[in-house]
């Protein structure tokens, strides 16, 4: 078996995009991919090698992120990011047309059934490989891809509705 600090090396980055996408908090997810190594050391002798390192880190992660969201009831899921999301130059009318097809998104994305939601959210806002997020399902790479593929046209078949 690897040190942990190989094992850090080679899995730190998905177990943060993975958190990424749950906490959409940059600094909590830091902050929680570290208390997710600090778990996994204090448990690596329970490691049994039945799944893959990066299926067992996720789950401590996810793990992790649940504990937090018990202990901390009343944090908003999303911060405010329409600074950092307006392109410079746009008009106010601009802005207000993107903000609500942003929010529009939002929507139909939490509407979404699982799995489609988690695969979803792991591809835009993790910015995770088809791989990884198969990974992290316990499921194939390709079975990611056609996940992601339906529930993207699902969005986009239920957005059209709406627009009619």
């Amino acid at each position: 078996m690897q040190s942990m600090d190989e094992i850090y090396q080679a899995y730190a980055q998905t177990v943060y995009k993975y958190l990424l996408t749950r906490t959409q908090n940059s600094d909590l997810a830091e902050e929680l991919t570290q208390e997710t190594f600090y778990q996994a050391i204090r448990s690596i002798g329970r490691f049994d090698g039945s799944c893959q390192i990066s299926t067992w880190l996720c789950a401590i992660a996810k793990n992790q992120w649940l504990s937090y969201q018990r202990k901390h009831p009343h944090t908003e899921p999303w911060e405010d990011k329409a600074d950092e999301l307006r392109p410079a130059g746009d008009s106010a009318e601009d802005e207000v047309m993107k903000a609500q097809s942003r929010v529009e998104l939002m929507k139909k994305l939490h509407e979404c059934p699982e799995p489609f939601r988690e695969v979803l959210y792991l591809r835009i806002f993790g910015n995770l490989s088809f791989r990884e997020i198969g990974e992290i399902m316990e499921k194939t790479e390709n079975w990611a891809r056609v996940t992601f593929y339906r529930g993207k046209e699902k969005m986009r078949k239920e957005m059209e509705n709406d627009e009619e």
